[in-house]
């Protein structure tokens, strides 16, 4: 029986990957084998000693001490794609709002009331201030191409634009995904220089926070709209809103409101939106329970945000599934100690993501206890599980 421990509201379609008899999935677990979380702050979350993974239910982890939970031996997954369609559902009503004033003329049919003149001639008089272009025909500009980015530039496909795609690091499964009418920019400044609207799906690292600042505005058409419903550090706040003033930016959507955007004209602001489906709480649900199911009963990483993804299928002989540093001789320690005990190492996995690696050994006989201690006591070491078949 595993104990998993919810943080926030989670959907109970984990039920189905989860079941009871095998795991209890609680709220109110002191010592939990895995945690299923959201939003919630985990930065100051004691780590107990049995803790083995955290499951975000979303694809931001800002909220998660990576590092931390890796140097505890710690695995960390996300939902990366699982929220994709309810984003880009959002990104299509934002490209509509930034052309057709739709909000401003919402807010504007809130003021009428009949008196000399009656709504409907109030309505026919004053609608033409709020004219705005079709989308049809203009130009979409996609930076990043990830499981949101080409539903999105698909989208804009089907839509008539001529949409302008810029991810230089683009995999493999997602370009088989991009529809062959997406034209591929060379560059980031040729999307911004070219396109009437640009929306950014990106994550926010240090190397490209404020990367929508006074410069890159200034080479964007004056009718340009910004769309950002990635992450609200990519964008130079104090800039856009000079640009705004100075109509060298038609306007800006996003779904990160902050106080200096409140009130802004040409602002059009969402309450973080993006993933509020119902569909998408489910789908992110399901996709982090797999995980946690995967790595707790096969040792399998999938979509880890602080250790090297590793597919493994269930272990048909004794498994010792290590976590450790990234540093030379390690593999070393590890198979001298296991060939001490006479074990034959049957296959052998050994994935690395920047300071931290995952050493797998299917070995021919179950490890003694002994042996297992040995290497939890090796200083690179993080964690070390015996994984049975």
């Amino acid at each position: 029986m595993y104990n998993v421990k919810k943080i926030n509201a989670i959907s109970p379609v984990y039920h189905g990957i989860l079941p009871n008899g095998e795991y209890n999935v609680n709220s109110d677990i002191e010592n939990p084998d895995a945690i299923l979380v959201r939003s919630a702050n985990l930065h100051d979350m004691p780590i107990n000693d049995n803790l083995l993974c955290v499951a975000r239910a979303g694809a931001g982890v800002n909220n998660i001490p990576l590092d931390k939970m890796a140097e505890h031996g710690v695995v960390v997954f996300n939902s990366p794609g699982a929220n994709a369609n309810a984003v880009k559902e959002l990104v299509l009503a934002g490209l509509l709002l930034a052309s057709r004033k739709i909000a401003d003329g919402i807010e504007w049919c809130k003021t009428l009331t009949d008196g000399e003149t009656t709504v409907e001639k109030q309505v026919e008089a004053g609608k033409n201030r709020f004219i705005g272009p079709e989308l049809e025909g203009k130009t979409l500009g996609v930076v990043g191409l990830g499981a949101i980015g080409v539903l999105v530039a698909n989208a804009g496909v089907a839509l008539g634009m001529n949409v302008l795609g810029y991810d230089p690091y683009i995999s493999v499964d997602h370009a088989w995904k991009l529809s062959r009418a997406v034209s591929h920019a060379m560059s980031i400044d040729e999307v911004i220089e070219k396109s009437d609207y640009i929306t950014l799906h990106v994550p926010l690292l240090d190397s490209n926070r404020n990367m929508i600042d006074a410069d890159a505005i200034a080479r964007m058409k004056n009718s340009c709209a910004l769309l950002n419903f990635s992450r609200g550090g990519l964008v130079n706040i104090d800039d856009v809103k000079a640009a705004l003033d100075s109509g060298s930016l038609r306007v800006y959507v996003t779904d990160f409101p902050e106080g200096r955007l409140v009130g802004q004209k040409n602002v059009i602001l969402t309450p973080h939106l993006g993933a509020s489906t119902p569909e998408s709480e489910d789908n992110c649900v399901r996709m982090v329970a797999r995980q946690v199911n995967d790595y707790i009963k096969t040792g399998s990483i999938v979509n880890a945000c602080n250790y090297p993804n590793c597919m493994l299928g269930r272990p048909t002989m004794p498994r010792i599934a290590i976590l450790h540093q990234n540093v030379p001789n390690v593999i070393g320690a590890i198979t001298q100690i296991t060939s001490g005990e006479h074990l034959n190492i049957e296959n052998m996995v050994n994935q690395s993501r920047g300071a931290y690696a995952y050493t797998v050994l299917d070995v021919s006989d179950e490890p003694s206890e002994d042996l297992l201690k040995r290497l939890k006591a090796l200083n690179t070491v993080y964690r070390v599980r015996l994984l049975k078949p």
